[in-house]
């Protein structure tokens, strides 16, 4: 089974070494894809050299700007079905992520789930030295996601999932029009609406030591509004019609 780790990058020279190493060094063969949006700092360059030592697991797609999460996302969704994954993984670059709790997601999805969580609030999930305005902004967004979607995800914002080939497949990306937390929601949104089963994985989200978040208010009020937007959608019965690719688009 071929399995890829897409992780979108700006401006993450102190941390795309070490992540890089972390992932590749796992016993699960996994490769990596990192899509960086032309970092100042030279993020990709460093990924360029890296190339050298694995050449056959590490890929990179440079593009001309900082063009959002969502947007990088979807950029190395369309890249890794092209060439065929059978499981396709979202992690961040600043170790927020801890890249042994990959192969949990991937054990997850070969028991039956068809896109796993790393969530930080299941049983035994939580987080790690996130100031309080942080903290109450993704557990106030995670519940006002659930209570406007009554999606039965406890952790909607996260941002480490792994995805089955055919939910990727299934998704009509030009449908999804988010770029920060109301991306990953939308995403979850729409592989719920289509019938996927998903499961929730405890991890230990830790706060990047090195580096700049790239957290904003504007960010911050996509997902409100992008919250309400899509259970309008939904409730009209345009959501799902929407995000459904239709088999002739393959």
């Amino acid at each position: 089974m071929k399995k890829i780790v897409l992780i979108p990058t700006y401006n993450e020279k102190e941390n795309i070494s070490l992540i890089v190493h972390a992932v590749l060094g796992l016993s699960s063969d996994y490769h990596i894809l990192i899509i960086d949006d032309n970092s100042p700092d030279g993020t990709a360059n460093i990924v360029n050299t890296l190339q050298s030592k694995f050449p056959d697991r590490l890929f990179l797609e440079s593009r001309t700007g900082k063009l959002g999460l969502g947007t990088a996302y979807i950029h190395g969704f369309k890249w890794a079905l092209a060439k065929e994954y059978d499981y396709i993984f979202e992690m961040d670059a600043d170790f927020s992520h801890n890249p042994t709790n990959l192969d949990r997601l991937l054990e997850a999805c070969e028991q039956g789930a068809d896109l796993s969580i790393g969530s930080r609030y299941v049983k035994g999930g939580k987080t790690e030295n996130w100031p309080l305005d942080r903290k109450l902004y993704s557990l106030g967004g995670s519940a006002y996601t659930r209570l406007i979607t009554c999606m039965p995800i406890k952790d909607p914002t996260a941002g480490f999932v792994c995805y089955k080939n055919k939910v990727l497949a299934a998704i009509n990306f030009d449908t999804i029009n988010f770029i920060g937390y109301a991306f990953q929601i939308e995403m979850k949104f729409a592989s719920w609406k289509l019938g996927f089963k998903i499961k929730e994985v405890p991890i230990t989200f830790v706060d990047r030591k090195i580096g700049v978040s790239k957290m904003s208010k504007g960010i911050i009020k996509e997902a409100i509004l992008g919250v309400l937007n899509m259970q309008w959608q939904s409730a009209t019965g345009r959501f799902v019609k929407s995000i459904k690719r239709i088999r002739v688009n393959f």
